[in-house]
């Protein structure tokens, strides 16, 4: 079986001592495999290009601490998040907030916190940006989300080139005139522009980061919007799956030099965005969860443990994955062999609670610990953790040999707390 292949410092002993210290089930994230995964992306870009880490990927503020300590900067889609890059320490110049559907309270925050720029999804979000600066007599920096007409076509989930919630068809922008013109309140920076996620194969990753940068070029003539900064995106995935590989970093470092490098030369000051949620925390993390009974049933052998999906929604293949399991380790005997399929399922009342599927196991007892690997991104946020009213459960970042809770464990009370409780008298049926 073998143990924790992408971390560089918690091994599976390690996640036994932290699940006897911190409770299971719980997510174990590598400090330095998230740094590393930040160096190898930094490394594989074009130097002029900046890494804009996704909080949606993984939302943990001391996880966004860590990777900002080392250069990383911030791409936020809500409130909150916008406020935990500004508590982890990312400079405001270094944020940019998108999102289809932003309310007016988080696009006062961004003028307030003075962030890098307003990622503009619609023509109506434009009109109502324009009419809060006038408002507040404060510019506002946008850059223009573009729906391509061309789809990325090796992405495994495509966010362009369909009809979209997501920015403005580029149809529709080249046809749209003077922007600048109309919304004298706004600075209109560049474009942004996001084809696809999940994305394994280098050539896709170019050919997006080309076909991006080509239609800031010609928005900018069509529509007077600058090139002060063009966002190509990102998406670039890991490999979850049977069969599935994991990026060629080598060609896809050529491919983006060559990409890129024209037209920086033709545009040497444009700020170049890209984002990274996925690639940078996704192989960071381990689910670890306890075996809390093993049984047969009609010829199958289960593990029932003490986590599930509630926590770890994606191991069942929900959105743009398939089903298909994640890498699973025998944390308590990485090393013995597999004895056969065990399906491996959580706590909760329903038979979609299936974490992994006849999946290669040894003998499986009860107080074993079982790690769902490669599981850093799109984990408890992406799930529904008060399914069962369970909650929560604790994240652990260990960086250098420190191991740091960074999120507590729900407990019963903290789940209550937000409820209000009303008493209703009790009504007597009439008789007849």
């Amino acid at each position: 079986m073998g143990g924790l292949p992408d971390f560089d410092e918690v091994t599976p002993a390690r996640c036994g001592e932290l699940a006897d210290r911190f409770g299971s089930p719980l997510y174990v994230y590598d400090g330095s495999t998230l740094v590393r995964s930040l160096r190898e992306l930094t490394g594989v870009l074009h130097p002029a290009m900046e890494v804009f880490y996704s909080l949606k990927a993984n939302p943990n503020i001391s996880v966004l601490s860590l990777l900002a300590a080392h250069g990383a900067r911030a791409e936020v889609s809500s409130l909150v998040e916008l406020r935990t890059a500004l508590a982890a320490g990312v400079a405001p110049a270094d944020v940019i907030f998108l999102g289809p559907g932003k309310k007016p309270d988080e696009l006062r925050a961004c003028l307030d916190a003075g962030i890098y720029a307003v990622v503009a999804e619609s023509f109506a979000e434009l009109s109502e940006l324009d009419a809060l600066a006038a408002a507040t007599g404060r510019r506002v920096r946008v850059l223009v989300r573009v729906n391509p007409a061309e789809t990325a076509q090796g992405a495994r989930l495509a966010m362009g080139g369909k009809p979209r919630q997501f920015g403005i068809d580029e149809a529709q922008l080249l046809a749209a005139g003077d922007l600048p013109g109309r919304h004298r309140h706004l600075d209109f920076a560049g474009v942004h522009g996001y084809l696809g996620t999940r994305i394994l194969d280098h050539t896709t990753a170019v050919a997006n980061t080309v076909q991006v940068l080509a239609l800031a070029e010609r928005l900018a003539e069509a529509t007077g919007i600058g090139i002060d900064a063009v966002d190509v995106g990102g998406g670039l995935g890991i490999a979850y799956f049977d069969k599935e590989t994991d990026l060629d970093l080598d060609a896809l470092r050529a491919g983006m030099y060559e990409a890129v490098e024209p037209f920086h030369r033709r545009h040497p000051h444009t700020r170049l965005l890209f984002e990274a949620g996925r690639f940078l925390a996704g192989r960071a993390g381990v689910y670890v969860t306890r075996v809390r009974y093993v049984k047969e049933s009609m010829g199958q052998r289960f593990a029932v443990t003490d986590g599930g999906t509630h926590h770890h929604m994606a191991a069942v293949g929900v959105g743009s994955f398939v089903k298909r399991n994640f890498p699973v380790v025998a944390l308590s005997n990485p090393d013995a062999p597999a004895t056969g399929p065990w399906q491996l399922t959580g706590p909760l009342c329903t038979p979609n609670d299936l974490i992994a599927k006849d999946v290669a196991l040894p003998d499986l007892a009860p107080g074993d610990l079982v790690g769902i690997a490669r599981s850093g991104a799109y984990g408890p946020s992406a799930s529904p953790v008060l399914f069962l009213s369970h909650g929560h459960p604790a994240e652990v970042l260990v960086h250098e040999g420190t191991a740091y809770l960074v999120r507590d464990r729900d407990e019963p009370a903290d789940l209550l707390r937000q409820q209000h409780l009303h008493h209703f008298p009790a009504t007597v049926p009439a008789t007849a």
